[in-house]
């Protein structure tokens, strides 16, 4: 994913910073305060809070 949009990309929830993880198939937007995580589909973030993974607080994710 690009950069520069990942710096633009807000939580849609609380606007706070999102980081990337994973990679290929597997590439996530995390937001640690609300601990949700948002694929990432053919390169376009899905951003939709309802289709949002939400992380247990153990995830690994998390810890990064």
């Amino acid at each position: 994913m690009d950069k520069r949009l990942l710096d633009l990309l807000v939580c849609p929830i609380c606007k706070g910073p999102l980081r990337s993880a994973g990679a290929g198939t597997a590439l996530e937007l995390v937001c640690l305060p609300d601990r949700l995580a948002y694929a990432v589909r053919g390169g376009i973030p899905r951003m939709l809070p309802e289709e949002a993974r939400t992380l247990s607080t153990d995830d690994p994710l998390l810890d990064r």
